[in-house]
């Protein structure tokens, strides 16, 4: 059933034997004195004081526990005790398992006891267990409307009660999440590049916004050779989208590049029958770029922001690219094709070329499912980071930590490994000589190298090919990690209190340029 999600600045009254409620929160926060005065309002007659006090001493979690209150209509759940020093102190992914599986499907209330530092990646962990996208019969004849509210605990024990800020903050990354979610969820008979197309309107029109498309033979024209190469074999061409937010008075100029493939057969350098299927999700880091921008654009960004997403499908058909072909790229630089599964960092290539040369941003990421090797090495949760300053891959890995989106760096370090890519004929080929070395910081020098390895500006790289999806469904990675990066950026109090405010390295003159 589809899931309408509101967030209220208070706990509202109820009674759970007509309005369901799932209380979650770690231990040491349930256990605080008065929680149960706070939540007594959600509870009505049907739990009293005593009942609520021996749930909460029975609850034992390894990692999680779970224990009725009353019948299966007012439940209270236990996080993990422990969250290392690489994971986020929310413990954001159990809160998402836990509400996917103690929700009934019917109007009810997510309650969730925390810190206020851990305010906006619990809702955007409560947010990742409604998927919005369902072809079963039936599905959208009934919409049930998910409350969820918080009791916070500060040093004077739980208290109620949320700012506007918050909630609009958490409102619209929720947005931002599930859409994303949708998308990748989506398959390739209906989230063609057409299809996001016009999720990309739908956002633009949200926001007031023009998006420029440029689109089939006008790429090639224009010496996009990267897209224009990887989607021509397809019936529906392939496109390169910007969306741009620019407001008075911006000082910096930030671009967010998203892989958007909408489906990888590989090319003629096809995949097998079990590597295919699930292909539909390698346009995750353009769906999260796209999320990411909608909640930041309303958070109010207080600098130039824009989105570029680089569209296409990877077919096999009589004008697929060929291993061996050439193409020259939007950075002048000559591609040698060795695999034509490694399309998506053509694309990127493309993309961040024309974030430096024609909208001279000082600040590029990109965000793919790039490679299959991310999750062999930084796993299912954490995506990589690769970045060529410092200072911004330890906000990046912070920020993770802060949202829920986890991340982890890579090593970046172009003069012992871009070699891989050298090609006799060409300034460089495609794919890696030998998968053994580190396949995932090269994949990203690949895009890195249509930049310069002499950038002056910020690069960063994150490769969530893994966090990208749980099991079957997207998680909606992306909104989340960038919203709270880029939060020093907005006008939000919510996202700048847990943005990392560390000294940056000063923007150089030249790629200050509006």
């Amino acid at each position: 059933m589809p899931v309408s999600l509101k967030f209220n600045q208070n706990l509202t009254i109820s009674d759970p034997h007509t309005h369901p409620v799932l209380i979650v929160g770690q231990v040491k926060h349930l256990t605080q004195a008065r929680l149960y005065e706070k939540v007594s309002c959600k509870l009505g007659s049907r739990v009293n004081e005593e009942t609520f006090n021996n749930a909460v001493s029975y609850l034992h979690p390894e990692p999680t526990d779970t224990c009725s209150l009353y019948l299966d209509l007012a439940k209270i759940a236990a996080l993990p005790l422990k969250s290392s020093r690489h994971n986020t102190s929310s413990r954001a992914h159990a809160i998402t398992r836990i509400v996917r599986s103690g929700v009934i499907g019917v109007d009810e209330t997510v309650v969730v006891v925390c810190e206020r530092q851990d305010l906006f990646a619990s809702g955007c962990a409560v947010a990742r267990a409604f998927p919005l996208y369902s072809k079963k019969s039936g599905a959208g004849a009934n919409k049930a409307t998910v409350n969820v509210e918080f009791v916070l605990i500060d040093a004077s024990g739980p208290n109620m009660g949320l700012t506007a800020d918050e909630v609009s903050c958490l409102e619209n990354a929720a947005h931002g999440i599930r859409l994303a979610a949708k998308i990748v969820d989506a398959p390739c008979n209906e989230m063609n590049v057409s299809g996001f197309i016009e999720e990309v309107k739908e956002v633009a029109k949200a926001l007031g916004i023009e998006p420029k498309i440029i689109r089939g033979e006008e790429l090639r024209e224009k010496g996009f050779g990267g897209i224009y190469g990887v989607g021509k074999a397809a019936n529906d061409p392939p496109a390169l989208v910007v969306l741009s937010h620019q407001p008075a008075g911006a000082k910096e100029t930030v671009a967010w590049v998203g892989k958007g493939i909408v489906f990888d057969t590989g090319g003629l350098s096809i995949k097998g029958k079990t590597a295919m299927p699930g292909m539909k999700r390698d346009c995750g880091g353009a769906a999260g770029i796209l999320g990411a921008f909608y909640a930041a654009v309303k958070a109010g960004f207080k600098e130039n922001l824009h989105a570029i997403f680089c569209l296409a499908e990877n077919s096999v058909g009589p004008d697929a690219t060929r291993p061996d072909d050439i193409h020259v790229l939007y950075s002048g630089k000559s591609v040698e094709i060795n695999n034509t599964d490694a399309e998506g960092r053509l694309v990127l290539a493309d993309g961040v070329a024309y974030a430096e040369r024609d909208l001279h941003a000082c600040i590029i990421l990109d965000m793919a499912t790039l490679t299959g090797a991310q999750g062999i090495a930084t796993g299912k949760y954490h995506a990589a980071i690769l970045a060529n300053n410092e200072t911004w891959e330890r906000k990046t890995f912070e920020a993770g930590r802060k949202s829920g989106d986890l991340a982890y760096p890579v090593p970046y370090c172009p003069e012992l490994h871009f070699s891989e890519f050298t090609s006799a004929v060409a300034d460089m080929k495609n794919s890696v000589a030998d998968r053994t070395n580190a396949q995932v910081s090269c994949a990203g020098l690949f895009i890195n190298a249509h930049l310069g390895f002499d950038y002056q500006g910020v690069w960063l790289h994150v490769d969530m090919a893994s966090p990208v999806h749980c099991g079957e469904r997207a998680t909606g990675y992306g909104p989340a990690l960038l919203c709270t990066l880029f939060g020093h950026m907005t006008n939000s109090e919510m996202l700048k209190s847990i943005a990392m405010q560390s000294t940056e390295a000063p923007t150089p003159a030249k790629q200050a340029r509006m």
